[in-house]
């Protein structure tokens, strides 16, 4: 006798709204991707993005689409807002108590599954059965957002993935940054727009959707959570405790698909037959990267990676019924996660009060076991196109060996963040004030002079990388604090972290931070040795005179 199956929380969401399995789905069939129509081949370029969701938009009165921005090219960055009633504003929003479900696809553009997946969850959201969402959902989604890469789709890129066969996009925009390392630094005017988008709607989940670029392992799908040991912990418990663990059974016994944390394997690309040294490496704890970023903000945040050696109709369905699950778990525990966002923030403000150490060093720590890493196998097909080599991998080929998962990441070097920052309103530190204004950070200007005891930090080295990454030579510095009475003038600038947004401001202005302004150049006109840096600490929480930077 087989055993019944187990529904996922969208299936119990669908049916209870009255949606059969299948039950709306042809409204949306004559509506079809680049992909689709090419038999995955080919994948959509922009103008094709843009009128599929000008055509669901006939369609549905469930969605709206708007601009958040504009690529370095000029090209209007499309977002689409679905729900049900709908929604055109973010007020509108917060009044629904509805959690924001936040879609980002084709930030690298040469990993475009994401793209064509999105829209498929788009038409089944308006026209099919996912329809029910989007009375407990609020969704946006931002399909195209690297809209200038996309463009550059050529037989030449990403040649070992695994189709599509009539090529892709590059991964950087077109100032050659990569757009997921510019969060801090903000270089780029899809970053701006992305986190003006942030400040506006602050979506409670953001899902950024991505394609591997390494390891032969035998996942179907990776993923990651915020990696920060800097962050809340209830914010990656709930990740780990709760949320995935339900995705992944989800994925499984739903999907047929086998997803983890993601990872690479340690040393070189590895051969089929697996060692006992080998281990596992998640990526990065720094903010400069998105999934990162978001948990700064206080906010969920899954990284997807499709495998990049599954063919490329296999990544949109892996890609898409991901999104589709984390969807479904969404609706079932939105308040929940309304409640945990609010308390994050509310916490994040106490913490400020308090006082809180920050990280400014990190080392990879593994899971207090060993675990069993599925390793997997690929085998060299041609592009009957380009004639280029591909990999494809093996599906039903994958071993287990147990292995240490360094998952996670550990502060080694800590230091106490400020109550407040402090720091001159001058021209050479304007771009400090314009870019925590640009972040949602709250910056004040003091309405009249104060004289209160700070702690200066005096430069002791100063380390410039020797190599450019994206576009900056990063600077490290290395120094230490005296106390001291200072006297404050009238429009000195002032940033309390008692606020939401305080531990990723303390991350942005403190001297040591691994990936902060001091590290992205913004503040090299005051860096040499035996000078003081131009951000003053504040240890003490006092009662300034002053009034909120618009």
């Amino acid at each position: 006798m087989r055993p019944a199956p187990i529904l996922s929380a969208l299936a119990v969401l669908v049916m209870a709204a009255g949606h059969g399995a299948g039950q709306a789905t042809n409204t949306g069939t004559s509506l079809k991707t680049r992909a689709e129509l090419t038999e995955y081949e080919e994948t959509s370029r922009y103008e094709e993005v843009v009128r599929f969701l000008s055509e669901l938009q006939r369609r549905s009165p469930l969605i709206r689409v708007e601009t958040f921005g504009r690529s370095q090219e000029g090209r209007e960055l499309p977002l689409a807002v679905l729900s049900d009633p709908p929604v055109a504003q973010p007020r509108e929003s917060r009044e629904s108590d509805k959690p924001i479900i936040f879609i980002l696809a084709n930030i690298h553009a040469g990993e475009v599954e994401g793209k064509e997946a999105v829209l498929h969850i788009a038409r089944r959201l308006l026209l099919g059965e996912l329809r029910p969402l989007l009375n407990r959902l609020i969704v946006l989604i931002a399909p195209i957002y690297n809209a200038d890469g996309n463009e550059r789709i050529s037989l030449d890129n990403r040649t070992e993935q695994n189709g599509p066969i009539g090529g892709v996009g590059v991964r950087e925009n077109a100032q050659g940054l990569d757009l997921n390392r510019d969060f801090i630094k903000m270089d780029a005017p899809e970053t701006q727009a992305l986190i003006r988008l942030c400040n506006a709607w602050d979506p409670d989940v953001t899902v950024d959707l991505h394609t591997t670029d390494g390891s032969y392992h035998g996942y179907h799908l990776t993923y990651s959570i915020p990696l920060n040991p800097s962050l809340n912990s209830r914010l990656t418990s709930y990740h780990r405790e709760k949320m995935m663990p339900a995705v992944t059974r989800a994925m499984r016994l739903r999907h047929n698909f086998r997803t983890y944390y993601y990872g690479n394997f340690s040393g070189d690309v590895p051969e089929a037959q697996a060692t006992d040294e080998r281990a596992w490496f998640t990526f990065s704890p720094q903010p400069r990267v998105g999934f990162n970023y978001f948990g700064f903000r206080n906010r969920l945040s899954i990284l997807s990676e499709a495998y990049s050696y599954l063919d490329f109709r296999r990544r949109i369905e892996v890609t898409e019924a991901f999104v589709e699950e984390i969807l479904g778990y969404c609706a079932a525990h939105g308040n929940e996660i309304s409640r945990l966002t609010q308390s994050l923030d509310g916490e994040a403000i106490e913490r400020g009060r308090k006082g809180q150490t920050i990280g400014v060093k990190y080392l990879p720590e593994a899971l207090p076991k060993p675990v069993e890493i599925l390793v997997g196998e690929v085998t060299k097909i041609k592009n009957p196109r380009s004639g280029h080599e591909m990999l494809a991998m093996v599906e039903n080929k994958v071993t287990p060996v147990k292995m240490r998962d360094f998952g996670m990441f550990k502060a080694v070097r800590t230091v106490p963040s400020a109550k407040a920052y402090l720091f001159k309103a001058e021209d050479g530190l304007r771009v400090v004030r314009d870019k925590l204004l640009a972040h949602g950070i709250t910056v004040e200007e003091l309405t009249e002079p104060a004289g209160v005891e700070v702690q200066r930090f005096e430069i002791g080295k100063v380390q410039r990388r020797k190599q450019r990454f994206q576009k900056h030579y990063q600077v490290a510095l290395e120094g230490e604090y005296r106390k001291e009475e200072m006297d404050f003038d009238k429009g000195t600038l002032l940033v309390r972290t008692s606020q939401p947004l305080g531990l990723l401001a303390a991350y942005l202005l403190e001297p040591e931070s691994e990936d902060g302004l001091v590290t992205w150049n913004f503040l090299d006109r005051y860096l040499e040795a035996g000078k003081t840096y131009p951000v003053y600490k504040l240890m003490q929480n006092v009662n300034f005179a002053a009034q909120v930077v618009q």
